[in-house]
Protein backbone atom coordinates (compact mmCIF):
# COMPACT_ATOMS: atom_id res chain seq x y z
CA UNK A 1 0.00 0.00 0.00
CA UNK A 2 1.35 3.32 -0.89
CA UNK A 3 2.44 5.36 2.22
CA UNK A 4 0.75 9.23 2.41
CA UNK A 5 2.84 11.73 3.27
CA UNK A 6 1.95 15.51 5.12
CA UNK A 7 4.59 18.49 5.50
CA UNK A 8 3.55 21.34 7.27
CA UNK A 9 5.79 24.35 6.85
CA UNK A 10 5.35 27.31 9.29
CA UNK A 11 7.45 29.55 7.42
CA UNK A 12 10.02 31.55 9.55
CA UNK A 13 8.97 30.18 13.12
CA UNK A 14 12.07 29.36 14.43
CA UNK A 15 13.64 32.33 16.42
CA UNK A 16 16.34 33.01 19.01
CA UNK A 17 15.68 32.83 22.99
CA UNK A 18 13.90 35.51 23.98
CA UNK A 19 13.84 37.48 27.15
CA UNK A 20 10.17 38.33 27.02
CA UNK A 21 9.29 34.68 26.88
CA UNK A 22 11.74 33.67 29.64
CA UNK A 23 14.72 32.88 27.19
CA UNK A 24 12.28 30.25 25.01
CA UNK A 25 11.99 30.41 21.83
CA UNK A 26 8.92 31.89 20.21
CA UNK A 27 8.25 27.26 19.58
CA UNK A 28 9.02 26.90 22.64
CA UNK A 29 7.05 29.39 24.48
CA UNK A 30 3.96 28.20 22.12
CA UNK A 31 1.34 25.77 23.69
CA UNK A 32 1.86 23.30 20.75
CA UNK A 33 0.72 19.82 21.86
CA UNK A 34 0.48 18.34 18.65
CA UNK A 35 3.67 19.21 17.10
CA UNK A 36 5.15 18.13 20.73
CA UNK A 37 3.08 14.62 20.26
CA UNK A 38 4.34 14.02 16.82
CA UNK A 39 8.13 14.76 18.18
CA UNK A 40 7.24 12.47 21.54
CA UNK A 41 6.38 9.89 19.19
CA UNK A 42 8.72 10.16 16.61
CA UNK A 43 11.90 11.92 16.15
CA UNK A 44 13.17 15.58 16.11
CA UNK A 45 16.68 17.04 15.05
CA UNK A 46 17.97 20.16 12.87
CA UNK A 47 18.92 20.77 9.90
CA UNK A 48 20.50 23.54 7.92
CA UNK A 49 18.40 24.65 5.04
CA UNK A 50 20.53 27.74 3.57
CA UNK A 51 23.71 26.64 2.35
CA UNK A 52 26.56 28.66 4.47
CA UNK A 53 27.98 30.51 0.91
CA UNK A 54 24.00 31.59 0.31
CA UNK A 55 21.56 34.63 1.11
CA UNK A 56 19.22 32.87 3.74
CA UNK A 57 16.10 33.88 1.73
CA UNK A 58 12.85 31.91 1.89
CA UNK A 59 13.70 30.64 -2.35
CA UNK A 60 17.09 29.01 -1.20
CA UNK A 61 15.17 27.38 2.20
CA UNK A 62 12.54 25.85 0.64
CA UNK A 63 13.87 24.84 -2.28
CA UNK A 64 16.21 22.86 0.46
CA UNK A 65 12.93 21.41 2.23
CA UNK A 66 11.55 20.18 -0.95
CA UNK A 67 15.06 17.80 -1.88
CA UNK A 68 16.62 20.22 -4.52
CA UNK A 69 20.02 21.39 -4.07
CA UNK A 70 19.90 25.55 -4.36
CA UNK A 71 23.58 25.30 -5.66
CA UNK A 72 22.25 23.26 -8.42
CA UNK A 73 18.65 24.50 -9.46
CA UNK A 74 18.66 27.85 -7.71
CA UNK A 75 18.79 30.68 -9.99
CA UNK A 76 17.19 33.97 -8.38
CA UNK A 77 13.69 34.40 -6.29
CA UNK A 78 11.75 36.34 -8.71
CA UNK A 79 11.80 34.10 -11.69
CA UNK A 80 10.20 31.34 -9.09
CA UNK A 81 7.07 33.52 -8.59
CA UNK A 82 7.05 34.56 -12.21
CA UNK A 83 6.11 30.56 -12.71
CA UNK A 84 3.82 31.25 -10.04
CA UNK A 85 2.06 34.12 -12.18
CA UNK A 86 2.38 31.97 -15.90
CA UNK A 87 4.65 34.78 -16.84
CA UNK A 88 6.67 32.92 -19.91
CA UNK A 89 10.15 34.19 -19.71
CA UNK A 90 12.82 34.17 -22.65
CA UNK A 91 16.06 32.45 -21.86
CA UNK A 92 17.79 35.54 -22.11
CA UNK A 93 15.02 37.39 -20.29
CA UNK A 94 15.51 39.09 -16.70
CA UNK A 95 12.78 39.29 -13.97
CA UNK A 96 12.93 41.28 -10.55
CA UNK A 97 10.77 41.03 -7.42
CA UNK A 98 8.80 44.23 -7.23
CA UNK A 99 7.75 45.00 -3.52
CA UNK A 100 5.67 48.01 -2.41
CA UNK A 101 7.05 49.59 0.11
CA UNK A 102 7.43 52.25 2.57
CA UNK A 103 10.00 54.53 3.34
CA UNK A 104 10.08 56.82 6.01
CA UNK A 105 12.89 59.54 7.34
CA UNK A 106 14.71 58.12 4.33
CA UNK A 107 14.71 54.30 5.71
CA UNK A 108 13.43 51.59 5.00
CA UNK A 109 10.10 51.45 7.23
CA UNK A 110 7.78 48.89 6.03
CA UNK A 111 8.29 45.96 3.28
CA UNK A 112 4.62 45.60 2.64
CA UNK A 113 3.27 49.19 2.61
CA UNK A 114 0.93 47.75 5.36
CA UNK A 115 0.19 44.62 4.00
CA UNK A 116 -1.71 46.39 1.09
CA UNK A 117 -4.23 45.05 -0.59
CA UNK A 118 -4.46 42.98 -3.73
CA UNK A 119 -6.43 45.38 -5.45
CA UNK A 120 -5.51 48.19 -4.03
CA UNK A 121 -2.23 47.23 -5.31
CA UNK A 122 -3.16 45.91 -8.66
CA UNK A 123 -4.62 49.84 -9.36
CA UNK A 124 -0.62 51.01 -8.68
CA UNK A 125 1.09 48.44 -10.55
CA UNK A 126 -1.53 48.98 -13.52
CA UNK A 127 -0.98 52.75 -13.50
CA UNK A 128 2.81 51.81 -13.12
CA UNK A 129 2.95 49.89 -16.44
CA UNK A 130 0.87 52.50 -18.38
CA UNK A 131 3.00 55.91 -17.14
CA UNK A 132 6.48 53.72 -17.50
CA UNK A 133 5.87 50.54 -18.93
CA UNK A 134 7.67 49.71 -22.34
CA UNK A 135 8.18 46.66 -24.64
CA UNK A 136 11.60 46.54 -22.93
CA UNK A 137 9.90 47.05 -18.90
CA UNK A 138 6.57 45.29 -17.95
CA UNK A 139 4.86 44.98 -14.44
CA UNK A 140 2.99 42.58 -13.32
CA UNK A 141 0.22 42.45 -10.57
CA UNK A 142 1.36 39.39 -7.53
CA UNK A 143 -0.62 39.09 -4.70
CA UNK A 144 -0.70 42.10 -2.04
CA UNK A 145 2.71 43.97 -2.01
CA UNK A 146 4.80 41.19 -3.92
CA UNK A 147 5.01 41.73 -7.76
CA UNK A 148 7.26 41.31 -10.96
CA UNK A 149 9.10 43.47 -13.31
CA UNK A 150 10.22 41.76 -16.61
CA UNK A 151 12.99 43.43 -18.58
CA UNK A 152 13.47 41.89 -22.54
CA UNK A 153 16.56 43.30 -23.96
CA UNK A 154 18.43 44.49 -21.29
CA UNK A 155 21.42 42.85 -19.18
CA UNK A 156 22.26 42.50 -15.71
CA UNK A 157 24.88 42.40 -13.21
CA UNK A 158 23.76 43.68 -9.75
CA UNK A 159 23.67 43.20 -6.27
CA UNK A 160 20.15 44.29 -4.72
CA UNK A 161 18.87 44.38 -1.12
CA UNK A 162 15.66 42.55 0.16
CA UNK A 163 13.47 44.83 2.02
CA UNK A 164 12.54 42.60 4.75
CA UNK A 165 15.61 41.83 6.14
CA UNK A 166 16.59 45.68 5.92
CA UNK A 167 13.76 47.38 8.42
CA UNK A 168 15.31 50.37 9.82
CA UNK A 169 18.12 50.42 7.36
CA UNK A 170 19.07 54.13 5.76
CA UNK A 171 18.14 53.95 1.80
CA UNK A 172 21.16 54.68 0.73
CA UNK A 173 22.78 51.70 1.75
CA UNK A 174 20.29 49.70 0.14
CA UNK A 175 20.53 51.41 -3.81
CA UNK A 176 21.50 48.79 -5.63
CA UNK A 177 24.74 48.05 -6.76
CA UNK A 178 26.35 47.07 -10.16
CA UNK A 179 26.10 47.04 -14.02
CA UNK A 180 22.49 48.06 -14.57
CA UNK A 181 22.08 49.36 -11.10
CA UNK A 182 21.15 52.80 -12.62
CA UNK A 183 18.18 51.64 -14.21
CA UNK A 184 16.44 50.50 -11.17
CA UNK A 185 17.03 53.39 -9.25
CA UNK A 186 15.46 55.78 -11.79
CA UNK A 187 12.09 53.46 -12.07
CA UNK A 188 12.29 53.39 -8.06
CA UNK A 189 12.44 57.06 -8.58
CA UNK A 190 9.70 57.38 -10.92
CA UNK A 191 7.55 55.26 -8.99
CA UNK A 192 7.80 57.37 -5.76
CA UNK A 193 6.87 60.43 -8.03
CA UNK A 194 3.71 58.17 -9.49
CA UNK A 195 2.90 57.13 -5.69
CA UNK A 196 3.06 60.65 -4.11
CA UNK A 197 -0.40 61.82 -3.30
CA UNK A 198 -2.17 59.14 -4.77
CA UNK A 199 -5.99 58.66 -4.42
CA UNK A 200 -5.00 55.24 -2.56
CA UNK A 201 -2.15 56.78 -0.48
CA UNK A 202 -4.54 59.44 0.49
CA UNK A 203 -7.09 56.93 1.45
CA UNK A 204 -4.59 54.95 3.26
CA UNK A 205 -3.44 57.93 5.74
CA UNK A 206 -6.47 58.83 6.46
CA UNK A 207 -7.34 55.04 7.65
CA UNK A 208 -3.82 55.52 9.65
CA UNK A 209 -2.36 53.17 6.96
CA UNK A 210 1.55 52.92 5.69
CA UNK A 211 1.02 54.32 2.57
CA UNK A 212 3.35 53.01 -0.68
CA UNK A 213 6.12 54.94 -1.33
CA UNK A 214 8.03 53.54 -4.36
CA UNK A 215 8.56 50.17 -5.59
CA UNK A 216 11.62 47.99 -4.37
CA UNK A 217 13.25 45.70 -7.44
CA UNK A 218 15.20 42.80 -5.91
CA UNK A 219 15.83 39.04 -5.98
CA UNK A 220 16.61 38.87 -9.43
CA UNK A 221 17.13 35.82 -12.08
CA UNK A 222 16.65 34.18 -15.34
CA UNK A 223 14.03 31.38 -16.06
CA UNK A 224 14.14 28.75 -13.60
CA UNK A 225 14.02 25.17 -14.18
CA UNK A 226 13.66 22.29 -11.98
CA UNK A 227 13.42 18.14 -12.40
CA UNK A 228 10.12 16.78 -11.38
CA UNK A 229 9.37 15.59 -7.92
CA UNK A 230 7.90 12.26 -9.24
CA UNK A 231 10.66 11.60 -11.33
CA UNK A 232 13.25 11.87 -8.58
CA UNK A 233 11.01 10.42 -5.77
CA UNK A 234 8.48 8.18 -8.07
CA UNK A 235 5.15 9.95 -5.91
CA UNK A 236 2.80 12.64 -6.69
CA UNK A 237 2.65 15.65 -4.68
CA UNK A 238 -0.06 18.87 -4.13
CA UNK A 239 0.89 22.24 -2.41
CA UNK A 240 -1.02 24.46 -0.53
CA UNK A 241 0.36 27.59 -0.05
CA UNK A 242 -1.01 31.79 -0.36
CA UNK A 243 2.46 32.97 -1.73
CA UNK A 244 3.63 33.10 -5.06
CA UNK A 245 7.57 31.50 -4.13
CA UNK A 246 6.05 28.58 -3.10
CA UNK A 247 3.54 28.41 -5.86
CA UNK A 248 6.06 28.57 -8.39
CA UNK A 249 8.12 26.05 -6.76
CA UNK A 250 5.36 23.55 -6.44
CA UNK A 251 4.73 24.28 -10.07
CA UNK A 252 7.97 23.89 -11.43
CA UNK A 253 8.46 20.37 -9.77
CA UNK A 254 5.17 19.06 -10.85
CA UNK A 255 3.05 19.33 -7.99
CA UNK A 256 -0.47 20.49 -8.24
CA UNK A 257 -1.55 23.40 -6.59
CA UNK A 258 -4.88 23.77 -4.62
CA UNK A 259 -6.42 26.98 -3.88
CA UNK A 260 -7.94 27.94 -0.63
CA UNK A 261 -10.80 30.93 -0.39
CA UNK A 262 -9.19 33.04 2.60
CA UNK A 263 -5.31 32.06 2.20
CA UNK A 264 -3.72 35.30 2.32
CA UNK A 265 -0.07 34.76 3.72
CA UNK A 266 -1.01 36.33 6.80
CA UNK A 267 -1.96 35.97 10.35
CA UNK A 268 -5.57 36.31 9.11
CA UNK A 269 -5.24 33.51 6.36
CA UNK A 270 -7.69 30.34 6.95
CA UNK A 271 -6.18 27.63 8.40
CA UNK A 272 -9.10 25.34 8.71
CA UNK A 273 -9.58 25.79 4.87
CA UNK A 274 -5.91 24.59 4.46
CA UNK A 275 -6.17 21.42 6.58
CA UNK A 276 -9.19 20.51 5.10
CA UNK A 277 -7.98 20.43 1.56
CA UNK A 278 -5.46 18.65 2.94
CA UNK A 279 -6.85 16.40 4.13
CA UNK A 280 -9.00 15.87 1.24
CA UNK A 281 -5.77 15.73 -1.13
CA UNK A 282 -4.41 13.16 1.23
CA UNK A 283 -6.74 10.93 -0.86
CA UNK A 284 -5.84 12.05 -4.19
CA UNK A 285 -1.92 12.21 -3.63
CA UNK A 286 0.92 10.54 -2.29
CA UNK A 287 2.43 13.68 -0.39
CA UNK A 288 1.19 17.19 0.24
CA UNK A 289 2.93 20.28 1.14
CA UNK A 290 0.80 22.93 3.74
CA UNK A 291 2.96 26.30 3.99
CA UNK A 292 2.09 29.32 6.00
CA UNK A 293 3.60 32.65 5.68
CA UNK A 294 1.78 33.93 9.00
CA UNK A 295 4.94 33.27 11.86
CA UNK A 296 7.63 35.09 8.82
CA UNK A 297 5.53 38.44 8.72
CA UNK A 298 5.21 38.73 12.01
CA UNK A 299 8.70 38.32 12.30
CA UNK A 300 9.56 41.06 9.61
CA UNK A 301 6.87 43.46 11.78
CA UNK A 302 8.97 42.60 15.03
CA UNK A 303 5.81 41.08 16.90
CA UNK A 304 7.08 38.01 19.15
CA UNK A 305 3.47 37.89 20.41
CA UNK A 306 1.79 37.50 16.86
CA UNK A 307 4.31 34.89 16.28
CA UNK A 308 3.98 32.53 18.67
CA UNK A 309 -0.17 33.31 18.16
CA UNK A 310 0.46 32.23 14.44
CA UNK A 311 2.60 29.09 15.75
CA UNK A 312 -0.39 27.74 18.40
CA UNK A 313 -2.49 28.60 15.73
CA UNK A 314 -1.15 26.18 12.81
CA UNK A 315 -0.66 23.56 15.72
CA UNK A 316 -4.18 23.47 16.37
CA UNK A 317 -5.98 24.06 13.24
CA UNK A 318 -3.21 22.05 10.97
CA UNK A 319 -0.90 20.33 12.47
CA UNK A 320 -3.36 18.58 14.83
CA UNK A 321 -6.39 17.81 12.39
CA UNK A 322 -3.65 16.84 9.08
CA UNK A 323 -2.04 14.81 12.00
CA UNK A 324 -5.53 12.40 13.36
CA UNK A 325 -6.40 12.27 9.48
CA UNK A 326 -3.06 10.88 8.20
CA UNK A 327 -3.55 7.95 11.23
CA UNK A 328 -6.49 6.74 9.37
CA UNK A 329 -4.48 5.29 6.22
CA UNK A 330 -2.18 2.06 7.25
CA UNK A 331 1.21 3.52 6.14
CA UNK A 332 1.58 7.45 6.51
CA UNK A 333 4.70 9.94 7.75
CA UNK A 334 4.21 13.42 9.23
CA UNK A 335 6.98 16.40 9.46
CA UNK A 336 6.56 19.78 10.36
CA UNK A 337 9.53 22.26 10.43
CA UNK A 338 9.73 25.72 9.50
CA UNK A 339 12.11 26.65 6.22
CA UNK A 340 14.93 28.86 7.73
CA UNK A 341 15.07 31.28 11.42
CA UNK A 342 13.73 34.40 10.91
CA UNK A 343 14.49 36.70 13.86
CA UNK A 344 11.75 38.62 15.64
CA UNK A 345 14.78 40.91 17.03
CA UNK A 346 16.21 41.72 14.32
CA UNK A 347 13.24 41.03 11.80
CA UNK A 348 16.06 39.96 9.26
CA UNK A 349 16.04 35.98 7.66
CA UNK A 350 19.03 34.15 9.66
CA UNK A 351 21.17 31.13 8.05
CA UNK A 352 21.04 29.12 11.16
CA UNK A 353 20.19 25.30 11.81
CA UNK A 354 16.09 24.68 12.00
CA UNK A 355 14.33 22.45 14.34
CA UNK A 356 12.60 19.85 12.28
CA UNK A 357 9.73 16.76 14.08
CA UNK A 358 8.48 13.44 11.82
CA UNK A 359 6.40 10.70 12.70
CA UNK A 360 5.11 7.68 11.06
CA UNK A 361 5.77 3.97 10.27
CA UNK A 362 9.34 2.98 11.00
CA UNK A 363 10.26 6.36 12.10
CA UNK A 364 11.68 6.21 15.92
CA UNK A 365 13.89 8.41 18.20
CA UNK A 366 15.78 8.50 20.84
CA UNK A 367 14.70 11.67 22.51
CA UNK A 368 10.61 11.71 23.26
CA UNK A 369 10.44 15.30 24.30
CA UNK A 370 8.78 18.36 23.14
CA UNK A 371 9.69 20.16 20.02
CA UNK A 372 11.94 22.63 20.03
CA UNK A 373 15.01 24.21 19.04
CA UNK A 374 16.94 23.17 22.65
CA UNK A 375 15.85 19.47 22.46
CA UNK A 376 16.18 19.08 18.38
CA UNK A 377 19.79 19.99 19.59
CA UNK A 378 20.01 17.70 22.27
CA UNK A 379 18.59 15.22 19.85
CA UNK A 380 22.28 14.41 18.46
CA UNK A 381 20.23 14.14 15.12
CA UNK A 382 21.29 17.32 12.49
CA UNK A 383 21.29 16.97 8.87
CA UNK A 384 24.22 19.81 7.50
CA UNK A 385 23.00 19.22 3.73
CA UNK A 386 19.18 20.58 3.88
CA UNK A 387 17.99 19.13 0.74
CA UNK A 388 18.96 15.33 1.97
CA UNK A 389 16.19 15.45 4.79
CA UNK A 390 13.49 14.83 1.53
CA UNK A 391 15.09 11.49 0.82
CA UNK A 392 15.23 10.60 4.13
CA UNK A 393 11.61 11.19 4.73
CA UNK A 394 10.59 9.78 2.25
CA UNK A 395 12.48 6.42 2.12
CA UNK A 396 14.65 5.68 5.64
Amino acid sequence: MTRKYAIIIPDGAADEPLEQFADKTVIEAAETPNMDKISTLGRQGLIRTVPEDMEPGSDVAQMSLLGYDPRRYYSGRAPIEAVARNIKLALEDWVFRCNLVTIADDKMADHSAGHITTAEAGNLIKELDEAIGTEQIRFHTGVSYRHLLVFKGLDFDVHTYPPHDHIGAAMDKLLPRGKGADILIDLMARSQQLFAGHDINKVRKDLGENQVSSIWLWGQGRRAQMERFEKRFGIRGAAITAVDLVRGLAKLIGFDLIDVPGATGFIDTNYEGKASAAIEALGEYDIVFVHVEAPDEASHNGNAEMKKKAVELIDERIVGPVFEALQSYENWRILVMPDHPTLTRTGAHSAGAVPFTMAGDNITGILHTTFGETNAAKSGFRINNGFELMEYFLKS
